[in-house]
Formats: C-alpha cells, sequence, structure tokens
C-alpha cells in the first residue's frame, strides 16, 4: 500500500525538510493588516517578525476545506491512503475540520488526533513515516499514533507578556504586572491545552524550571531518566543562538539522547512573540517490522 503522509506548518517542519521527506506541507494562513499570507509560502519568518515588531495587526486562521481536499485529491491520484497529522485538536479548529472533510473518502484519507503540536507533531510525522515504510497501514498508522497521543511533554517560556495579553491569554492587568515585576511565565502543553506551570524572573531560572520538570517527567511518565529511550526536542522563536545553547546544556545532561532544534511554527509565535524557548519529549515507538504484528 503507498500512503502519503501530510501535515500542517505547525510542525515546525519546513517545506524543504517536507521534500527531503516525502512529506506534503499544508501551510498555515495569516492575516496580517487584512491580508492573507501563508506560511513559508509568501511568508519568511524574517518577514513574519519584522512585521509582528511593527505592531502590525496579525491573526491566525486554518487552512480552508478547499485547500485540504486539493491536497488529498491530489495525492490520492497515485496513492492508496492518505495519513494526515494536524496541530492538537485541543489548540486549532483545523483537526476537527480535516477529521470531517474525512468522512466523504470512505476511509482512503485517515486524520490523526494525537494532541501534538510543533516538535512533538514533527515527530509524529517521523514516526508515520516510519511505519508506512514497515508496511502498516493507514488505519493502523492513526490507531498506533493516537494510542501513545499523552506519550509527550513541552515546557516553554515567553520573553515578553506582550502577545499572551492581546490573545486573550492573560489579563492586561496581568501582563502589566508581570512586566512591571520582569516575571517570565513557564507555560506546559500535556495533551489538548496550554496551561501555567511557574513563573520565574529570568531566563536561566526559567531553563532550570524547565529542565527540573523534564527531568521529572522522563522518570516518573517515561520511566527513562537518561532518556535513551526517548526523543528531546527543543523549539524557539527568533533566538537560534540561545536554542543552540539550550540544546548543548540538554546534551551534557543527557548524553545519549537524539535532540533536535527547530523553530516554532509562525501561528504558534505569533500568539508568544520572539524570543521564547521550549523543550519537549516524546516517547519513541517500538514498531514491528510487518503490519501483521501490528498489537495497537
Amino acid at each position: 500500500m503507498k500512503i502519503a503522509i501530510v501535515t500542517d506548518s505547525n510542525s515546525g517542519m519546513t517545506r524543504e525538510e517536507g521534500k527531503a521527506f516525502g512529506v506534503s506541507i499544508l501551510p498555515m494562513p495569516f492575516m496580517i493588516d487584512e491580508k492573507t499570507l501563508f506560511e513559508e509560502v509568501d511568508l519568511t519568518q524574517a518577514q513574519f517578525y519584522q512585521e509582528l515588531e511593527k505592531g502590525a495587526d496579525i491573526s491566525t486562521s486554518q487552512p480552508s476545506p478547499a485547500a485540504v481536499t486539493e491536497l488529498w485529491d491530489g495525492l490520492l491520484k497515485d496513492h492508496d491512503a492518505v495519513v494526515h497529522i494536524p496541530m492538537s485538536s485541543g489548540l486549532s479548529s483545523s483537526c476537527g475540520t480535516a477529521m470531517m472533510l474525512a468522512q466523504d473518502y470512505e476511509g482512503r484519507v485517515q486524520v490523526v488526533d494525537n494532541q501534538r503540536i510543533s516538535v512533538t507533531q514533527r515527530q509524529s510525522v517521523l514516526d508515520a513515516l516510519e511505519m508506512a515504510e514497515k508496511g502498516f497501514t493507514a488505519p493502523q498508522i492513526k490507531e498506533k499514533l493516537e494510542a501513545v497521543k499523552f506519550d509527550s511533554t513541552i515546557y516553554i517560556t515567553v520573553d515578553t507578556l506582550k502577545y499572551l495579553k492581546k490573545g486573550g491569554r492573560i489579563t492586561p492587568a496581568a501582563a502589566a504586572l508581570g512586566t512591571l515585576l520582569k516575571i517570565k511565565p513557564v507555560l506546559t502543553i500535556q495533551g489538548e491545552k496550554l496551561d501555567a506551570f511557574s513563573k520565574v524572573r529570568t531566563m536561566k531560572q526559567a531553563k532550570t524550571t524547565m529542565m527540573t520538570a523534564l527531568q521529572k517527567d522522563l522518570e516518573t511518565r517515561f520511566m527513562d531518566p537518561e532518556a535513551k529511550e526517548t526523543h528531546l526536542e527543543i523549539a524557539y522563536s527568533q533566538n537560534e543562538e540561545a536554542a543552540l545553547e539550550f540544546k548543548e546544556e540538554l546534551q551534557a545532561r543527557y548524553p545519549d539522547a537524539d535532540i533536535v532544534v527547530a523553530p516554532l511554527s509562525l501561528s504558534i509565535a505569533c500568539h508568544i512573540g520572539p524570543g521564547s524557548l521550549a523543550v519537549a519529549a516524546s516517547r519513541k515507538l517500538a514498531l514491528c517490522a510487518q503490519s501483521e504484528a501490528f498489537e495497537g
């Protein structure tokens, strides 16, 4: 069975990476001063942050149903099935829209709702590719990815409260007080929602808080304190140098871990602004060689 893997640009996977891996990337749309632009199509990371700095009115949206079905229809001309991996249904309605659209495809399109976003979503895409290569069917890939949907964790800190306030994530009063006290919140994504986790004063304290939380998750949730069977990931917004330094710290603590560093997608950066850092973990899948041995 020939299976096409689809994701959206919220995964942080670039179009260039998509071509290299054989993955189709659905670009997420933005409205900037009432003009619709698409991530990596006519809006680069640099252009986005320039607009953000200028104070442009930026909002995010979901791909149109026509854009989704046109992509699927094109892929199904030379593929038996499509596995579509959008961002978490708890953070966007694009997943629900895709699941509704897939009902018209008689099982040939499988939409995965495994509560992932950014680098953890990216890892799900890579896991789907591996399963397709090993002979898993599209329904089996969907089932496997959804069965392990809570086997990931994300901690993220922001450099400014400005964009959380703008997006309604915190009240103006809380933003003003936090700015006055120079508070940097540490947020977490555990499945469907973005929640507050801790409050610190410096980026150094934020990294320590995130590393401590990650260590606890590895020990108690993943049962893998040395991260030998866990993918570790770092994501960032317009601060690659800081992200690479954070990777060195993480690698020193977990020398046997594979660590991916990738920029946050623009639709996420829109809500948290530049200067953010995130650390994430995803449990490695234990995959058999043949779909016949699939155990769910």
